[in-house]
């Protein structure tokens, strides 16, 4: 996501004439939307890897922990903790 917002921001300092990246106007639009074959091949590989279902996943997993800690306050009952041992 970062690429893409850096892109973006490269194309509104190009547009708006307020950065020059380059003299020659092929290198400087090749510079400009660089940043978007680079998010391109950075969502490729966060699929390939796994690295986006882990993500996911440990994001459902912190919120069915959120929702069981919230059901355990709501019927009165501790966070359960280690049991004393008689």
């Amino acid at each position: 996501m970062a690429f893409v917002l850096i892109g973006v921001l490269f194309i509104v300092l190009r547009l708006g004439g307020w950065v020059q990246f380059h003299k020659d106007d092929f290198w400087a639009w090749s510079l400009v939307l660089s940043p978007f074959p680079l998010a391109l091949l950075w969502w490729w590989w966060s699929d390939k890897t796994g690295l986006t279902q882990r993500r996911a996943m440990e994001a459902q997993d912190a919120k069915k922990a959120a929702r069981r800690e919230q059901q355990m306050e709501a019927l009165g009952q501790a966070r359960p903790g280690p049991r004393k041992r008689r």
